[in-house]
C-alpha cells in the first residue's frame, strides 16, 4: 500500500470519531514503514499482538508510541512486554492480572490494564464471563494490586454481518460497565474505557458508547503474515 493511502484512510477514519473516542491503530503484521507514516499524521496509540513482533517494533520506532497489547496474553510474555507497554488490552483471568501486577513491580511501573468481556458467541474468542468478572471484582484482590490499573473494560462482537447482533451484543457489554463502574469503580475516574469495534463494525460500537475502537485494515489495508 502506498504510504499517500495510509495517511488518508487514517484520515478517514479519525473524521468518524466523536469526540471521546479514541482510534488505536492496529499495527500487527504490518511494516515499520506504515507505522511511521501514521506516526508522521500524528497516530500515537497502536495496537501489536505478538510480543517478538511488538519488542521490534517498540526498539526501531519513536519512543513517544504508546503500544497496546490487544491480543490473548500468555503469562509467560508478560515480563517480556511490561518494561515499555501503555495498555493490555486483554486481560482475561486473575492469574494474568497477578502476573502483570508482579512483573510491573519489578520495573517499578503501573500498567494500565482492561479486563476482556466475552459477549461473542463464537467458541474461538477468549474473555471473562459476565459471572467470571463480577466474582473476579468482588473477590477484591485486585484492590491490593498496586502495580495494575484497572482503566475500562473490552470486547469483541461475533464476527458476523447481522448488524443486530453485533449491536445487541455491544449494548450488553456497555450495559455491563455501567453496573461495574456503579458498583466498583464510582470514584474511579480511571476506569472509563469501553474498548469495542473493528474495522468491521467499529461504526456500530461508537453507537454503543465505545470509548476506544481498534482499526487495522481499513488504515492499513490486508495484512502481510
Amino acid at each position: 500500500m502506498m504510504t499517500t493511502d495510509i495517511a488518508r484512510n487514517l484520515h478517514e477514519v479519525l473524521d468518524t470519531l466523536p469526540t471521546g473516542v479514541k482510534l488505536v491503530a492496529i499495527s500487527k503484521y504490518h511494516p515499520n514503514e506504515y507505522i511511521e507514516t501514521a506516526y508522521r499524521e500524528g497516530q500515537r496509540i497502536f495496537g501489536e499482538s505478538h510480543e517478538q513482533e511488538l519488542a521490534k517494533k517498540h526498539d526501531a520506532l519513536p519512543k513517544d508510541i504508546a503500544w497496546h497489547f490487544i491480543g490473548h496474553l500468555q503469562t509467560n510474555k508478560v515480563k517480556y512486554i511490561v518494561p515499555y507497554i501503555s495498555m493490555i488490552e486483554a486481560v482475561d483471568s486473575l492469574k494474568l492480572l497477578k502476573e502483570i501486577n508482579k512483573q510491573a513491580a519489578k520495573h517499578e511501573r503501573v500498567v494500565k490494564v482492561l479486563l476482556e468481556l466475552r459477549v461473542a458467541q463464537e467458541a474461538t474468542k477468549y474473555g471473562l464471563s459476565f459471572n467470571d468478572c463480577r466474582a473476579l471484582l468482588e473477590a477484591g484482590e485486585w484492590r491490593e494490586m498496586k502495580h495494575v490499573k484497572l482503566c475500562g473494560l473490552m470486547t469483541m462482537a461475533s464476527h458476523v454481518s447481522d448488524e443486530k447482533q453485533i449491536t445487541e451484543e455491544f449494548t450488553r457489554a456497555a450495559d455491563f460497565f455501567d453496573e461495574v463502574k456503579s458498583r466498583y469503580f464510582k470514584e474511579d475516574a480511571d476506569f472509563k474505557e469501553r474498548s469495542w469495534g473493528m474495522s468491521q463494525d467499529y461504526p456500530i460500537a461508537i453507537k454503543c458508547r465505545s470509548t476506544m475502537v481498534r482499526v487495522g485494515t481499513r488504515i492499513f489495508g490486508e495484512r502481510v503474515y
